[in-house]
C-alpha cells in the first residue's frame, strides 16, 4: 500500500501559511491607533507618517483606510506647502502614489500641486493617467483642459490649419533639397510638420529638436504614424545645448524654422541662428554663384524678414494700457499717480516691463484707425551671421512718419514679412487671412497726445537685447520739436488756435511737467476695469441703496430698543458698516464703499505700490484712512480672507470676483458665496447676488479653426490631427464676440442662473430649447453673463466697454440645423465649470 503520507512528484506545493507576529501586529494596531487620533487633534503630520507605517507593514488595510489617507495626505500636503517645503510635499506624495499607485483621486491632487508650482508638463502626465484610470473624473478632465491651454497653445491649431502657410514652407524646403541641401535640421519642430517636409521633399538625412516635453512627446507620436520614425531623429533639448558630433554627427546643410512670434524675435530666433551658424550648420554660400555645391553650404529657411509698423489710434487699445478716465465710481482719480501696464517700451531695456503684447487688429472691438502709412522698420538676413551678431550692437535708427489723419496715438502696429526664400515669403500683416497676429507697443508717454495730418511722428527703432523696440519720442509740428516723454497733457490738443496750442504744449513741457510721478504698474485687465465706468458707477448705486436700507434698518432697531431700554442693539446700531472686497488683483470698490460714510472697508489689494494708490486716492477724495485697512495684512494666508471682521462683528457686504477676465466663472465661487452667507449680517448681501449665464447658436470656421486641426487636408496629407487633437479643450477664451466672424442660428436666450444669495435657488443641470432663426452647421455656442448686484442693478459682460471677455463652448460635431428647428441644450454646471452639449429636439416645445 502506497504512503498516503507520500507528497505527489508533480502536486502543488502547499503555501506555508505566514505565522502570526505579535509584535508586528501590536505594532500595527498602535499605529492605526494613533493616526486616527492624530487626525482627530488636527496633528496631519505625525497622523501622515503613521499611516505610511501601517499600509507599509499592513497592506490589508489600504482599503480601510485608503479615505482617511487620503483625507491625511491632503491637509498635509497644504500645511507644507503653506511654509515652503516643497520637496517634502512632492516626496509624500511620491510615498502614497507607491502605496496607491491607481489612485486617480492622489493622481489629480498631485497634478494640480506641479500645475501651481509652474511644472505643467509633470502636471499634464498626472491628469493624464487620472483621466485613463477613470474617464468620468470631472476634476481631473477640467484640470487637463486647463493645463492644455498651456502645454498646447490655441495658435498651434490655427497654424497647422493654414494650408497656405504650410504649403508655401513646404514648396521652399523642396526647393532647397532639390538644389543640394540633403541634411536638415528643423528647429523648435513642434508637431514635427517641417520636418516631415524635408524627409518626403528626399533629404537624405533629417534632424530635429524640441524643448517641450509635452510637444517632443507628440512629434514623436505624429513621425512614428506618419511611418517617419527611423528617418527623422527628434532630440528633446534646446538647439543652443546641441553639439557635433554628440547630437548630429555633423554639421547639416539646411536649417528649417519657425521660432517666430509677432514681434519677431521674441522667441529667439537670433540666439538659435547666430549658434546654428557656429555649431551646426555647413558655412554660408560665398557670392552669387547660384550653381555651386549646394551640399557643401549652408543655408536657412527663412532666409530673412522686413518688419513693418504703423501709428494706430484704438480705443481697445488705449483703454488695456492707459487710465482715460478721470473718475472712476464718484471718485477722483486726480491723486492716483501714473498708472500704466506692464507693456512699455523704451530703447533701453527694463526688464521689469514687456516691450510689446499683441492683437489681432481685424479683431478689436471698435476697429482701429491708422494714422500713418506703412513704414520699414528693419531688414534682417538670417543667412548673414555678421548681420545677426551685429543686430543687438545697431545704433538706434530715426524714422520720421508723415501723419495722414487726425487721431489719438494709442499705439505702433508692427507686423513682418517673411521672407522664405528668393520667391516665397509669408505677411503678418493686418490685412492679411492669416494665423498670425500683430505686435502692439501701446503709447504712454504721449497720453491723449492727438496727431494732426501734416505732422511728422519720430520713432526710435533698436534691438538692444534681442528684442525688437519701437518707441515713439516726439512730434515735429510747425518747425517744432515736441517731445513726447514728457506726459503731455491732451487738453491742449483740442485748442482751435494751432498756434495758440502749440504754445500751450510747448509751456506745458517747460512747468511742472518733468517732476517725478508716482509710478504704479497694474495688468492690462486691471487698467481696463478700471476704465469701465458702468461697473463701478453700478456698483456705487448698488452699494450706496445697501448701506441706506441698513441704516434704516439701524434706526428702526434704535427707536424700538428705546422702548424696551435695550443698550446693546442701540450700541450695535451706532456702530460701523463692514464692507470686505475680496476680488482679485486691484480694485477701487473697497474705496467705493468706504465713501459711502459710516463704512469700513477692508481691500484684498496685496501689493503695496498699489495700496499707496489706495491710500492717495482715499486722502485726495476726503475719505479718511482709518475707514480704509487691507485684509490680507490682517490674514495669514489668502485661505483665510473669508472670516469674520471682528470677534464680535459681521460684514455688511462681501464683494467676490465672480467672472475671470477670460470669460468663465471664478473656480470654486459657489463654495466662497456659501461661506460668504454665513459671515453676512442680517440684511447684509453678497455682491453679486445673482449670475445670469445667456448664450446662442452660431456657425463659425474660425472657432473650428482655433480649436481642433480639421483633418489632413490643411497638414498637407500628414496625419497630426488625431495627435494634436488630443489638446483640443472645448471652450474657447478671450473670445470678442463682437468681432467674432460668424453666423447667429439663434436669438440669445438664458441657459443658467447662479444665486450667490439663496443656495435653494440653485442647481446644476439644466435643459433648454431654443428654435433656429436660420438654416446652418451649429458649431459652437457662445456665453456671457448678466451680473446682477441686486434684483435691478446689473451689468453685461457682452459690453463693448466691459473689461471682460466672452467664451464659447465648442461642439465636437458641429450640428447641421435648418430654420424653425428647435435645439435642446443640456448645461451642467461642475464647480464652477460650465459644459454644453446639443441635439435635434424632435418635437416643438416651450422654453424651458
Amino acid at each position: 500500500m502506497p504512503n498516503a503520507s507520500a507528497r505527489p512528484k508533480h502536486g502543488r506545493r502547499t503555501r506555508r501559511r505566514r505565522r502570526p507576529d505579535p509584535a508586528r501586529n501590536e505594532l500595527v494596531s498602535s499605529s492605526l491607533e494613533s493616526a486616527q487620533q492624530c487626525l482627530f487633534s488636527q496633528d496631519y503630520g505625525t497622523a501622515f507618517v503613521h499611516y505610511l507605517l501601517v499600509l507599509n507593514l499592513a497592506p490589508v488595510f489600504k482599503d480601510f483606510a485608503k479615505e482617511s489617507f487620503r483625507f491625511t495626505l491632503f491637509k498635509w500636503a497644504e500645511e507644507l506647502d503653506s511654509v515652503g517645503r516643497i520637496q517634502d510635499l512632492f516626496d509624500c506624495y511620491e510615498q502614497a502614489l507607491e502605496l496607491y499607485p491607481a489612485d486617480e483621486v492622489i493622481l489629480n491632487s498631485m497634478g494640480e500641486h506641479l500645475f501651481r508650482m509652474g511644472f505643467r508638463d509633470e502636471a499634464a502626465g498626472h491628469f493624464h493617467k487620472a483621466l485613463k484610470l477613470r474617464p468620468d473624473f470631472p476634476e481631473a478632465r477640467e484640470n487637463f483642459y486647463r493645463v492644455a491651454n498651456w502645454l498646447v497653445e490655441r495658435w498651434h491649431f490655427l497654424m497647422l490649419n493654414d494650408h497656405g502657410r504650410n504649403r508655401k514652407y513646404q514648396q521652399a524646403i523642396q526647393k532647397a533639397v532639390q538644389n543640394g541641401c540633403n541634411t536638415v535640421l528643423d528647429i523648435g519642430t513642434g508637431t514635427g510638420i517641417l520636418g516631415m517636409c524635408a524627409k518626403k521633399a528626399g533629404a537624405a538625412e533629417v534632424y530635429a529638436c524640441e524643448l517641450s516635453k509635452t510637444m517632443y512627446e507628440l512629434a514623436c507620436e505624429v513621425v512614428t504614424a506618419n511611418g517617419m520614425d527611423g528617418s527623422i531623429k527628434i532630440l528633446h533639448m534646446k538647439s543652443l545645448d546641441m553639439e557635433v558630433p554628440k547630437d548630429v554627427p555633423h554639421r547639416v546643410s539646411l536649417v528649417v524654422t519657425e521660432t517666430v512670434d509677432a514681434g519677431l524675435f521674441g522667441e529667439g530666433i537670433i540666439e538659435s541662428l547666430i549658434h546654428a551658424w557656429h555649431h551646426l550648420l555647413l558655412p554660408p554660400q560665398r557670392g552669387e554663384n547660384e550653381f555651386g555645391d549646394r551640399s557643401a553650404t549652408g543655408r536657412v529657411i527663412p532666409a530673412g524678414a522686413t518688419v513693418f509698423g504703423m501709428a494706430v489710434e484704438c480705443l481697445e487699445i488705449r483703454r488695456h494700457h492707459r487710465l482715460c478716465v478721470a473718475e472712476v465710481g464718484g471718485l477722483s482719480m486726480a491723486a492716483a499717480g501714473e498708472l500704466r501696464s506692464p507693456v512699455s517700451c523704451s530703447s533701453e531695456p527694463d526688464d521689469s516691463m514687456e516691450p510689446y503684447t499683441t492683437e489681432r487688429l481685424s479683431r478689436l472691438p471698435g476697429g482701429y484707425k491708422p494714422l500713418t502709412e506703412p513704414f520699414t522698420a528693419l531688414n534682417i538676413d538670417f543667412n548673414n551671421v555678421q548681420e545677426l551678431e551685429g543686430l543687438s550692437s545697431r545704433e538706434v535708427q530715426e524714422v520720421r512718419l508723415l501723419v495722414t489723419q487726425e487721431g489719438v496715438l494709442d499705439a505702433l502696429a508692427v507686423w513682418f514679412q517673411l521672407h522664405l526664400d528668393e520667391e516665397s515669403s509669408l505677411s503678418t500683416g493686418p490685412q492679411e487671412d492669416t494665423c498670425w497676429e500683430q505686435a502692439i507697443y501701446p503709447e504712454h508717454s504721449a497720453k491723449g497726445f492727438v496727431l494732426k495730418p501734416g505732422d511728422e511722428l519720430i520713432v526710435e527703432v533698436s534691438c538692444r537685447d534681442a528684442y525688437l523696440r519701437l518707441c515713439s519720442v516726439a512730434v515735429l509740428r510747425g518747425g517744432h520739436k515736441i517731445p513726447l516723454d514728457k506726459h503731455v497733457d491732451s487738453q491742449y490738443s483740442g485748442n482751435p488756435n494751432p498756434e495758440a496750442e502749440l504754445c500751450s504744449a510747448l509751456a506745458c513741457l517747460q512747468t511742472g511737467q518733468s517732476q517725478t510721478k508716482d509710478f504704479c504698474v497694474l495688468e492690462c485687465s486691471e487698467m481696463a476695469l478700471l476704465n469701465n465706468q458702468e461697473y463701478h458707477l453700478s456698483f456705487c448705486v448698488a452699494l450706496a441703496k445697501l448701506i441706506s436700507q441698513l441704516k434704516v434698518k439701524c434706526q428702526n432697531q434704535e427707536q424700538e430698543s428705546a422702548f424696551q431700554s435695550d443698550r446693546a442693539v442701540s450700541a450695535n446700531c451706532s456702530s460701523m458698516f463692514y464692507v470686505l472686497d475680496v476680488s482679485e488683483g486691484f480694485s477701487l470698490l473697497s474705496l467705493i464703499a468706504a465713501g459711502q460714510g459710516h463704512v469700513k472697508a477692508y481691500s484684498s489689494v496685496e501689493k503695496t505700490k498699489q495700496q499707496e494708490v489706495l491710500k492717495r486716492l482715499a486722502r485726495s477724495n476726503d475719505i479718511s484712512e482709518q475707514h480704509l485697512e487691507f485684509w490680507l495684512n490682517h490674514t495669514e494666508d489668502e485661505q483665510g480672507m473669508l472670516q469674520r471682521p471682528s470677534r464680535e462683528k459681521l460684514w455688511s457686504a462681501i464683494i467676490l470676483d465672480c467672472v475671470e477676465t477670460c470669460g468663465l466663472i471664478r473656480q470654486k465661487l459657489m463654495e466662497k458665496a456659501s461661506l460668504a452667507r454665513c459671515l453676512l449680517e442680517e440684511g447684509g448681501r453678497i455682491f453679486p447676488a445673482k449670475i445670469v449665464v445667456y448664450g446662442m447658436l452660431v456657425e463659425s470656421d474660425t472657432l473650428l479653426l482655433e480649436s481642433a486641426v480639421q483633418g489632413q487636408e490643411p497638414t498637407l496629407g500628414f496625419n497630426i490631427a488625431p495627435f494634436i487633437n488630443q489638446f483640443t479643450v472645448p471652450v474657447h477664451v478671450f473670445l470678442d464676440f463682437s468681432t467674432l466672424e460668424c453666423r447667429h442660428l439663434s436669438e440669445s436666450v438664458e441657459l443658467f442662473v447662479l444665486d450667490l444669495m439663496d443656495t435653494n435657488a440653485n442647481y446644476i443641470h439644466r435643459e433648454v430649447k431654443l428654435q433656429a432663426t436660420s438654416a446652418g452647421r451649429v458649431t459652437a455656442i457662445p456665453f456671457w453673463y448678466h451680473i446682477y448686484l441686486d434684483q435691478e442693478i446689473s451689468v453685461s459682460t457682452l459690453n463693448q466697454n466691459s473689461h471682460w471677455k466672452q467664451a464659447a463652448v465648442v461642439l465636437q460635431q458641429p450640428l447641421e440645423v435648418r430654420a424653425g428647428e428647435w435645439v435642446r441644450l443640456a448645461v451642467k454646471l461642475h464647480k464652477s465649470t460650465i459644459s454644453i452639449s446639443a441635439h435635434i429636439e424632435n418635437a416643438p416645445g416651450q422654453m424651458e
